[in-house]
């Protein structure tokens, strides 16, 4: 019998991924996001609304519900507020196996808003799997660097010379369908992709692989903070942001494991491959 999982923000860059994976592999998938009514999606898959902020949406969306893939809002420090009440409800409804989407390094800081919803996963007594993701590749393709691309030919960050080691949604998406078809086993995977790359590198990329030139502006962090509330961002999310480019800045976001390919036994895709697979996107 084939097992129903719930994907939570699966309208977003790895929810998206992540339920085709799961879909792929058998599952009946709940796609839920806060913005989808409950209408058919696919032969076995189908979306739910989910909103973390409303308990009135938990119900029907947690019911016979096996497994959970676990989404935080993006960039959001009210986080542990709005997801602790849906982890509950989580464990009341008899859910047996979360797998929670963190953040590469957030073990190494008690008071990051992932970490601290890490520990609620895990103490919850429910059994999980947490995967901690470095910066998606995805961002470039689809995500929030994807327009200055477009429109400026350039990178906007105050990301320094620091190198990352950018996985795709992709990659994650498969190393959660085989977490999942294993069970519940309480471990912690940190995932990234086969090399750390810095923003000069990624912009030598995406040039070579468009045929037009990308340059990235490495701004100071202040300049990137207030670009970001120029275009009318929380001050919150602002804050949240400067302190992710602090963490590149220093270096520490340029650490590559060997996690993805022992789970899935496939090594992760490479940033070149990833970009000539995307190239429309910046045309």
């Amino acid at each position: 019998m084939s097992a129903t999982i719930l994907v939570t923000g699966a309208t977003g860059n790895v929810g998206r991924e992540t339920v085709q994976a799961l879909s792929r592999a058998g599952n009946i998938v709940r796609a839920a996001s806060r913005t989808v009514k409950p209408t058919a999606t696919g032969e076995n898959i189908r979306a739910f609304l989910l909103d973390y902020t409303d308990s009135g949406t938990y119900a029907a969306a947690l019911k016979g519900v096996a497994s959970l893939f676990l989404v935080a809002p993006p960039l959001d420090a009210q986080a542990p507020a709005k997801l602790l009440p849906f982890i509950k409800a989580v464990k009341a409804s008899g859910v047996r196996h979360v797998v929670f989407v963190s953040a590469l390094g957030v073990n190494l800081n008690e008071q990051a808003p992932l970490r601290v919803l890490e520990h609620a996963v895990m103490d919850s007594g429910i059994g999980y799997s947490i995967l901690r993701a470095n910066f998606f590749m995805e961002n470039f393709s689809t995500g929030f660097i994807a327009p200055t691309i477009r429109h400026q030919r350039g990178i906007f960050l105050a990301a320094g010379e620091g190198k990352t080691s950018f996985i795709s949604t992709k990659d994650i998406a498969a190393v959660a369908s085989k977490v999942f078809a294993a069970g519940p086993q309480g471990k912690e995977y940190n995932l990234t992709g086969p090399e750390a790359l810095d923003h000069a590198q990624v912009a030598t990329i995406l040039s070579r692989t468009i045929g037009q030139e990308i340059r990235y502006h490495a701004l100071s962090e202040d300049a990137m903070l207030q670009g970001a509330r120029d275009q009318g961002l929380p001050e919150d999310v602002v804050q949240y942001l400067g302190a992710l480019y602090a963490v590149v800045r220093a270096g520490y976001m340029a650490t590559v494991t060997n996690d993805v390919e022992s789970v899935t036994g496939t090594k992760p895709i490479h940033f070149e491959a990833f970009a000539r697979s995307n190239n429309s996107f910046w045309k």
